[in-house]
């Protein structure tokens, strides 16, 4: 169970494949809490968006955005009633993305739509950002094997990954969680994961690294 003085709603972030979702999960069974996925699989746009990104990124920035700002809002208006979630999203990671696949009349487009829809968002308690390098991603994407992700291109991971360096350099909104995830295997292994949740418990606020070292392992 979550203690009084832990954080109530927790955010697992960080580029594709880097295992977001398999953490959010693990932290939403320990707590016992509800998890708000993102979804990606339901975005009709997705895969042509990974085929083509010029011809889809507008459709599949939008839908995400409204999916998102939707889970989002549900989780405000239910407040009073569930005391914790775990989220493997922030509503900021629709802008960092939208930055990086739209050109200036879309993206004039989608900064309308985004400031109307994320005015209450509700702000984290504290987020989880995990780190690894592009060929740890590339690997773990072939191996989860998604539908249309095969045609998710190095170059891209790359941008999307420093685009994420650079959005956590100077972010401050909430407490943060750098996670190095390069050599922990946060779906079956149980110690790496124990390592990982005694970090979580110990943060009240700031900004904190976890870098496992082999030793820990």
């Amino acid at each position: 169970m979550l203690a009084v003085n832990e954080p109530r709603f927790i955010v697992v972030e960080g580029p594709i494949g880097v295992g977001k979702t398999t953490l959010a999960r693990r932290l939403a069974d320990t707590f016992g809490c509800e998890l708000l996925l993102e979804g990606a699989e339901d975005n009709p746009f997705l895969k042509r968006f990974y085929q083509n990104p010029r011809d889809a990124a507008l459709a599949t920035q939008m839908f995400f955005l409204f999916q998102r700002a939707d889970q989002l809002q549900a989780l405000r208006q239910n407040d009073l009633f569930e005391p914790v979630r775990v989220a493997d999203f922030m509503i900021e990671k629709d802008r960092l993305f939208a930055h990086l696949t739209l050109n200036e009349d879309e993206l004039r487009l989608y900064e309308q739509a985004y400031r109307h829809v994320t005015l209450d968002a509700p702000k984290p308690d504290l987020v989880i950002y995990l780190q690894a390098p592009v060929p740890v991603l590339q690997q773990r994407i072939a191996q989860r094997a998604r539908p249309g992700e095969e045609y998710i291109a190095m170059a891209y991971l790359r941008t999307v990954q420093d685009a994420y360096a650079s959005f956590f350099h100077s972010y401050e909104a909430s407490p943060l969680l750098i996670v190095n995830a390069a050599d922990i295997d946060l779906a079956e292994s149980d110690q790496d994961y124990i390592l990982l949740l005694e970090q979580i418990r110990q943060i009240r606020g700031g900004r904190h690294y976890f870098n496992p070292i082999p030793s820990m392992l």
